[in-house]
């Protein structure tokens, strides 16, 4: 499996941002969109190299006991410290925005597959980042269709174009380019509606 990433919290009163997704969106199947070809995806998940390479994974002892967590690595890729950071923050944005971002750090084939489709309760409001050096781009996002209605698909290409890169991660770590795509995607979900919004990757 490769990536996905989409979060469905309620969203907080005095919200930091305009662009909130709408908890009364219709419940029409969850769109799909893989940040390194920036291609639209369907649940079949069938459309991109990387979903079919992983399509019969479905590992689900791989994933944490007990309550979901947002953020999973199972490729050791992250320092406790780093985890911490990462869930407070997706937490934060999840209560502020009502997007309900999901990190997975895989290495293929060790990863949970399918399985965390279920175990995120994956929606339309879900964006799912998995990171896997392994594939041709580290970085694979897997938006839901509520929120894909808000970001633009080139942000997606241009976050993977930054931080997904062989040579960015020899120069910087995975870990590192981790932690400086959630803070992207925290910014972007975060900037007021506007033609110009998300247009940068930070």
């Amino acid at each position: 499996m490769a990536t996905l990433t989409v979060s469905a919290g309620a969203a907080s009163t005095g919200a930091v941002r305009r662009r909130r997704v709408s908890p009364t969106a219709s419940a029409a199947a969850t769109r799909w969109g893989q940040a390194a070809a920036a291609a639209a995806l369907s649940l079949s998940l069938l459309a991109s190299p990387a979903w079919a390479r992983l399509e019969g994974v479905n590992q689900p002892q791989l994933l944490p006991p007990g309550a979901p967590v947002p953020v999973v690595d199972v490729a050791g890729t992250l320092t406790k410290s780093q985890v911490a950071r990462l869930t407070a923050e997706v937490q934060r944005l999840e209560k502020e925005t009502g997007v309900r971002l999901r990190v997975l750090a895989q290495a293929y084939p060790n990863t949970p597959g399918l399985a965390v489709r279920d175990y995120w309760a994956v929606d339309d409001d879900t964006v799912v980042y998995v990171s896997d050096s392994g594939l041709g781009n580290a970085v694979n996002v897997n938006v839901g269709k509520n929120v894909d209605l808000l970001v633009p698909t080139s942000f997606w290409s241009r976050l993977a174009g930054k931080y997904g890169t062989k040579s960015y991660l020899k120069d910087n770590g995975e870990d590192v380019a981790i932690e400086n795509v959630v803070n992207a995607i925290d910014f972007c979900l975060r900037e007021p509606a506007s033609r110009t919004a998300c247009s940068a990757v930070q």
